[in-house]
């Protein structure tokens, strides 16, 4: 097919460049289409099942917040969970700069979806943390006192025997987990529709999960530098360049 487009050529370009940049075109026109196959796939899901309860997570001001209320006026709920557990002496850098972006996102999301973020810390203390950070839009709540991490995976602790060795968690030790679920509302039923489930697949050689990386700016625009993603990892800090 792209025998009969017409391409750009860029300043002083060499005719092997324009030959294998437009064999990549190819590539990217064909993941492109890949993209959308399996949204298409996504969307078409059948129904996922029933939530177990009416789960209530800690907001500010003392109050409580139910699971079905979470939805406001929308019928699709996004529920991410940091990995910000009482444990950790500082949140996961990963999740933080993966949250850094989509604070900025929040209200164009919220047009079409509803979108919260969870932790299993004091929500007194998600919130100290959102502040030092800057975010002004994200929905933060604390699942402290309640099983929503445990049953939808945002945690290991409700891992199997089989995926705790696949994924080579040590025994007596449970981490908190970064995993984005999907929830569709139905009349008065709550049911499942996606999780992030590739966090809990082996990654490819080489790679790592990249359960997220749809969602994620951070990874897409190192994808197209030169140097790729190298080694590099988010920390919550920067030194002055």
């Amino acid at each position: 097919m792209t025998d009969k487009l017409h391409h750009l050529h860029f300043p002083n370009e060499s005719p092997a460049y324009r030959q294998a940049r437009n064999a990549l075109l190819a590539a990217e026109m064909e993941l492109r289409c890949q993209i959308e196959r399996v949204a298409a796939q996504r969307r078409g899901l059948p129904h996922g099942g029933e939530v177990p309860q009416d789960y209530l997570f800690e907001a500010t001001g003392g109050k409580r917040r139910k699971l079905s209320e979470l939805f406001g006026n929308k019928d699709t709920l996004a529920i991410y969970s940091f990995m910000f557990g009482p444990e950790r002496e500082r949140p996961c850098p990963g999740c933080t700069h993966f949250l850094d972006g989509l604070d900025g996102s929040a209200p164009h999301i919220a047009q079409r979806l509803n979108f919260v973020v969870v932790a299993k810390s004091p929500i007194a203390r998600i919130m100290d943390f959102a502040k030092e950070r800057g975010w002004r839009h994200l929905d933060l709540l604390s699942t402290a006192g309640n099983s929503y991490d445990r049953d939808y995976f945002g945690d290991s602790s409700a891992l199997s025997p089989g995926v705790r060795r696949q994924q080579e968690f040590e025994d007596g030790k449970e981490w908190d987990m970064p995993i984005l679920n999907v929830f569709r509302r139905d009349g008065d039923r709550i049911r499942h529709f996606w999780g992030s489930e590739l966090l809990y697949v082996p990654p490819e050689p080489g790679q790592e999960y990249r359960h997220n990386d749809l969602l994620d700016p951070l990874w897409n625009m190192l994808d197209v530098a030169p140097e790729g993603r190298g080694d590099f990892h988010p920390k919550l800090e920067y030194g002055k360049a």
